[in-house]
């Protein structure tokens, strides 16, 4: 797929010569508030997972099935209204996000039982799912493509703020208010950010390529830094911008004959980072919904506590994510091949977080396990930049967009049965089902290694599809 390019006029505040200014900062720092907020709604169900369970006397399973409601129509929205903002404002696309997220609060803490919960998660995860590409697409239009990987990883650091800053603050309101007093303040900031939007707002001038988000819609904490897309250069020629953290480059490319999606879907590079993915996902998946109730009902943690403590593996995986960057960035300019700077050090990141999980029973103490659940979530989640800059390497441009959309709606079925799964588990062995829980994800964090190790090579499997 390649972008519709739309030509802005230069806004107030913009350097026309390099882009920037205080316009493009505002609108930047606005949009990382913006993430902020998206993970702030995701996150409040599983801080208020035992709440709600009394509340509406739901068992594990039903519950886990009302968060896995969530990613339903997540990756749908994506696509389409991803692709929309080729050719749609920005800034009015967000704004009717925003208004959405607020809206589809009301109902759930108004009142309700199952039901209302259930479509009103559904309908935030449609509502949600565009945000971190149509974001990255909104901040990068405000800077030339020299100076977009500082914005760009600022707005993706906003998903993991969003939780760090938001579980201590609505953890206090779920105990002293109740659960649909903390919908409330969500649904409140998100239109007291919508007015904020409202005011200060804009579309950039900068043309930007065929996104990884526009195709993908991946916005997991995981997803700190990532950033891929494609640009057509003065000189006709196409070039391929990878942003991710510390791992910057724009670098030239042949011009690449359209092999069909079957191939590219049959291609062991594309198999297996998807499965790897997978298995990541299924990790930052189960840090949204059940970790929360795993830290107060397994290990004891109060809730105040487990407000507190739930950041723990969200700090991980961000440092893992911006480490990886910088060592896949530093293998590349010294000539490593993507299979080892991109397969290899995705394949450790969660040979790490299997290891750490899988060694739970070992643990001696509650310190040492949320130490080990820490590390083994934190690590094991930080797969998503190397799966969107792998498959953004081996499609050729004009097939990127549907090569990232088909990872993606296959990579969020872990988000479908992941809390569910888990739900059931805890159903069936009480606190130990969350145990099992955690070493059930170790041994598939150590699948998707393995497929990440064998699998993942996109110099070969390029030239068989361009053979």
């Amino acid at each position: 797929m390649t972008a519709v390019p739309t030509v802005h006029r230069p806004s107030a505040g913009t350097s026309p010569a390099t882009g920037g200014g205080t316009r493009a900062w505002t609108v930047t720092a606005l949009l990382v508030v913006f993430m902020m907020v998206n993970f702030a709604d995701k996150s409040v169900l599983g801080l208020a997972a035992d709440e709600i369970r009394a509340d509406l006397d739901l068992s594990a399973t039903q519950f886990g099935l009302a968060n896995s409601a969530f990613f339903l129509l997540f990756s749908v929205a994506a696509v389409a209204v991803g692709l929309a903002a080729d050719r749609l404002s920005t800034k009015t696309l967000i704004l009717v996000m925003a208004v959405l997220w607020s809206v589809a609060q009301v109902p759930a803490a108004f009142g309700g039982g199952l039901a209302v919960l259930v479509a009103s998660r559904m309908f935030l995860g449609a509502a949600e799912g565009p945000a971190f590409p149509v974001a990255q697409k909104a901040t990068l239009a405000w800077f030339p493509d020299e100076r977009r990987n500082l914005p760009g990883a600022l707005v993706t650091l906003g998903v993991t703020l969003g939780v760090i800053v938001s579980a201590p603050g609505l953890s206090w309101v779920i105990q002293h208010h109740g659960w649909r007093a903390a919908l409330w303040v969500l649904a409140a900031a998100g239109l007291v950010w919508a007015v904020a939007w409202a005011a200060l707002g804009a579309d950039g001038r900068h043309s930007v390529g065929t996104e990884v988000g526009a195709g993908i819609g991946t916005d997991v904490g995981a997803d700190v830094g990532a950033h891929v897309g494609t640009d057509v250069g003065a000189d006709g020629g196409r070039r391929v911008r990878t942003e991710l953290g510390a791992d910057a480059a724009v670098l030239p490319v042949p011009t690449r004959a359209d092999a069909p999606y079957r191939k590219i879907f049959a291609s062991r590079t594309w198999i297996g980072v998807t499965l790897a993915y997978f298995t990541s996902y299924w990790c930052v998946a189960l840090m949204l919904v059940w970790l929360p109730s795993y830290l107060r009902n397994a290990l004891g943690y109060a809730a105040d506590e487990a407000g507190t403590v739930v950041i723990a593996p969200w700090l991980v995986g961000a440092l893992a994510l911006l480490g990886q960057a910088g060592v896949t960035g530093w293998l590349m300019r010294r000539g490593i091949g993507s299979r080892r700077a991109r397969g290899w050090v995705g394949g450790g990141l969660l040979t790490l977080g299997a290891a750490c999980c899988l060694a739970l029973p070992f643990a001696d103490g509650r310190t040492a396990t949320t130490v080990l659940v820490a590390l083994g979530f934190g690590l094991g989640g930080s797969y998503a930049t190397i799966a969107a800059t792998t498959v953004a390497e081996l499609a050729p441009p004009s097939r990127a967009g549907g090569a990232l959309g088909t990872m993606n709606a296959v990579v969020t079925a872990a988000g479908l049965a992941a809390p569910a799964v888990v739900g059931a588990l805890v159903d069936a062995r009480g606190t130990a089902g969350y145990q099992s829980a955690v070493q059930s994800s170790g041994l598939l964090l150590a699948l998707g290694a393995i497929a990440s190790f064998l699998l993942v090579d996109p110099r070969r499997d390029i030239a068989r599809l361009d053979g």
